[in-house]
């Protein structure tokens, strides 16, 4: 499966593929390379006036990143278009590259200002400021704050270099101000923060551009991207017409306690939709009611009854559920069981603050699958959302590692971890799944697919990506992602897995 996606790399990973290739016999240059790529970028897309020429504003840092808009300037300059460079910083301490970068600008008679200048109407800024060497502890200051500022008040269109700058490479923090970009042509390969926290948010479309290098070779990829190359290769296949019920498995949902009884319905319906075969649900509350009117399909039952049913392939834990010591016992009794289980909301919160029930998970030999949102997720490392965010690609592989299951930490860009260290960026998805229920019905769906006899880890890595691509769905036919409802998603996933089967 890996080889059907496209991976990703951390900044030291990005490094050592520029290492391995600069000491090849005839090494690339790779400079020249990701410069030209952009300029032809840079033309394609944004060229607009008749007479094909653009104005271009183009900010070069004081590193690689800087030789890479160096040369894209140059390129754009001999195609005739209008461009100003800026650029501030002592040309003597430069990287070698990116020295013989702006001496090769000014050979092609190009001219460097220091600032922005004003007043300007410009056709295209190109973002060349920092890369993804920019750190936590230097956060941005001084003068390239203010051209970030600057840039993101022009309201013009933005094409960033590698990474939007001001964005954490490898983990998609914000260190002072970053570039909200339009476009981003990151090379090499995807980055942990073009894909996750603020990335999504700061870096528009996203283009790869591999400088020719085979960088999976080179440097064994530890992550990966969940999109539709990868999920076409793990879609169940279409039903044989010799089916019935039984074919497509048995779930359980143990949740639902008074005042929270909809966040099991959600979860049970979003199985139902995503053709789980049989759905019971174990309402918690003293006044559950003994039928969904909405969905009679859906069989409710009293929690204990759910562990006399021999034929479950899959128990979904914690929807509704509420921290008390009652609730405590059935996710005990969860833990034990040998079903396939899928624990979310206050099954995770009881998890996290019970070391016995944190045990008893680290035990289990039946696939287990825990979907925490940051808030969730600190609890279980004994930490804050704070350390949990400016790192998510840790906190979801150390969530794995501890206790010994497949992950997906929520939040933009879902990051899905394995206990082998391998994690999976989700690229579908928008704000509007930032509403009550869409984690409940993100539930409903993983087990639905285990139950159909989905290996755990495709299941998990289909329903992420389909729940997010649910929400992309709507957010087109809604006009944005204001008001979407969990209940919408059901829906919208079902038309979508449909038809991808059976397109």
């Amino acid at each position: 499966m890996m080889n059907s996606s496209d991976p990703v790399f951390l900044t030291d990973e990005i490094r050592k593929i520029e290492q391995a290739a600069f000491v090849q016999p005839n090494p690339p240059d790779l400079m020249e390379k990701a410069g030209r790529a952009a300029a032809e970028i840079a033309k394609g897309k944004f060229t607009r006036d008749r007479d094909g020429v653009m104005r271009v504003l183009v900010l070069a840092g004081p590193g690689n990143n800087g030789g890479d808009a160096f040369v894209a300037a140059r390129y754009l300059k001999q195609w005739h278009h209008a461009v100003t460079v800026v650029f501030c910083a002592d040309p003597e301490r430069l990287p070698k590259d990116a020295k013989k970068a702006r001496l090769a600008w000014l050979d092609n008679q190009g001219e460097i200002q220091p600032d922005i200048p004003v007043s300007e109407n410009w056709d295209l800024v190109i973002d060349g400021i920092f890369g993804v060497g920019l750190k936590r502890d230097r956060p941005l200051a001084g003068q390239y704050l203010d051209w970030i500022n600057t840039v993101n008040t022009l309201q013009r269109p933005v094409l960033s270099l590698d990474i939007p700058s001001g964005l954490g490479s490898d983990n998609g923090d914000i260190y002072g101000a970053a570039i909200n970009a339009t476009v981003t042509v990151t090379f090499i390969g995807f980055k942990p923060g073009i894909l996750t926290q603020y990335g999504p948010q700061c870096c528009g479309e996203i283009i790869v551009c591999g400088l020719d290098l085979d960088a999976a070779s080179i440097q064994p990829p530890r992550a990966w991207v969940i999109n539709r190359k990868l999920v076409d290769r793990i879609l169940p296949p279409p039903r044989p017409a010799n089916s019935h019920k039984g074919s497509f498995g048995n779930i359980a949902i143990l949740g639902g306690n008074s005042g929270m009884i909809g966040a099991a319905l959600l979860a049970g319906r979003a199985a139902l939709y995503l053709g789980a075969g049989r759905v019971y649900l174990g309402m918690l509350a003293a006044s559950a009611p003994e039928i969904d009117l909405l969905h009679p399909e859906l069989m409710l039952r009293a929690p204990s009854e759910l562990f006399e049913l021999n034929t479950i392939n899959c128990l979904i834990a914690g929807p509704g559920m509420a921290m008390n010591e009652s609730t405590y016992g059935w996710v005990e009794r969860a833990l034990d069981s040998d079903f396939s289980l899928v624990l979310d909301a206050d099954a995770l919160n009881h998890v996290a603050h019970h070391s016995i029930l944190a045990e008893k998970l680290r035990q289990r030999d039946a696939p287990t699958v825990l979907t925490p949102h940051p808030a969730e997720a600190a609890r279980l490392l004994d930490t804050n959302v704070s350390t949990v965010q400016s790192n998510r690609i840790d906190a979801a592989s150390k969530l794995s590692e501890k206790f010994t299951c497949l992950i997906v930490l929520k939040g933009a860009g879902s990051i899905c971890a394995t206990p082998d260290g391998t994690c999976f960026f989700n690229t579908s998805g928008n704000p509007g799944l930032s509403s009550a229920g869409t984690g409940d019905v993100l539930a409903g769906m993983i087990s639905a697919l285990i139950a159909q006899g989905q290996k755990p880890q495709d299941a998990l890595l289909l329903a992420v990506y389909l729940h997010g691509a649910a929400a992309d769905e709507l957010l087109k036919q809604h006009h944005g992602p204001v008001g979407m409802t969990a209940s919408e998603i059901i829906s919208a996933a079902r038309l979508l897995l449909n038809a991808w089967i059976y397109e």
